[in-house]
């Protein structure tokens, strides 16, 4: 029996309006004063409603970006990012829950402590592996008695120093984990009496299964790659050839360290036009993201 409580479902529908209020009222105020004059946008108070001016704005925040380059540099890094999170994190879970080896649970404990570890707790060793990506494994040979010498292999001011360090994904690791270990045992079991190995397994019958789950990991890690900032602003000094979008929006607000006042209204053009494309995903995904997250249908 379901009761019914006005009061209480009106407070509720009033708590989720002022939140959507609150979450929606700074985009609103970002996309107003990109579509005034510089005039406009500095006085006090800034008009909420817009303006005329977006579309010169759009321009001239691109043109002073130069988003037609690290535009492609960040997608490059997200989707290259949210691919290599999604097979890792796959592959990591599928050994957990259908290999029976002594250390699986270890392993995936010692995992999923690394959500206490985010990229800024580890952002120096991470740089000083960036820095020579073969040192580690040079330095643990020495260490067992094995003298060899590796050559340099410099992620900086490239393409694999912007993706390789961040595609370990212990969030992804869990929720494949916990979607296969839905998965019935004798779904397994009758795959092997067919004669199906396990990459055959995973690939022909774990993998079709987790689409939503893979639907809603790639929004939530693309999302993340998109706006990452520290970790490209540290390894990058090549702006011209691997600046991201969001490394370029310093670019558009001046400031008075380049002896200039802030453009404001170019400078919320640039955020638009840096916000759309992981909103455009979320949108485009958002119906298999809610399904991978809340469906027990599996």
């Amino acid at each position: 029996m379901i009761e019914r409580t006005p009061v209480l479902d009106f407070i509720t529908q009033a708590i989720l309006v002022l939140s959507l209020v609150a979450l929606l009222m700074p985009l609103w105020v970002v996309f107003v004063a990109a579509s005034h004059d510089y005039q406009t946008v500095n006085q006090v108070p800034m008009p909420l409603w817009p303006g005329s001016h977006l579309f010169e704005n759009l321009s001239a925040a691109w043109a002073a970006g130069n988003f037609d380059r690290v535009m492609l540099n960040s997608v490059i890094v997200a989707v290259g990012v949210t691919a290599g999170k999604i097979c890792i994190a796959a592959l990591s879970a599928f050994s957990i829950v259908y290999f029976n080896y002594r250390l699986r649970m270890l392993l995936f404990w010692l995992i999923f402590i690394t959500l206490m570890l985010p990229l800024e707790v580890r952002i120096v060793p991470t740089y000083a592996v960036a820095a020579n990506a073969l040192g580690p494994f040079e330095a643990i040979l020495n260490a067992i008695g094995i003298s060899i010498y590796l050559p340099e292999w410099n992620l900086l001011n490239s393409y694999s120093g912007l993706i390789l360090p961040l595609v370990a994904t212990a969030t992804g690791t869990f929720l494949y984990r916990q979607f296969f270990m839905t998965i019935p045992d004798e779904l397994a079991e009758a795959a092997k009496m067919d004669g199906s190995g396990p990459l055959r397994f995973f690939f022909e019958v774990l993998l079709p299964l987790s689409k939503t789950n893979m639907a809603a990991l790639a929004t939530i890690m693309f999302v993340w790659s998109w706006n990452q900032y520290l970790w490209p602003l540290l390894i990058v000094t090549d702006h011209a050839n691997y600046a991201t979008a969001t490394m370029q929006l310093q670019k558009v607000v001046p400031g008075p360290l380049f002896g200039a006042p802030p453009v404001w209204n170019t400078a919320m053009a640039a955020n638009l036009i840096v916000l759309t494309p992981p909103v455009l995903v979320t949108i485009l995904l958002q119906r298999w993201f809610v399904r991978g997250l809340i469906s027990t249908d599996k």
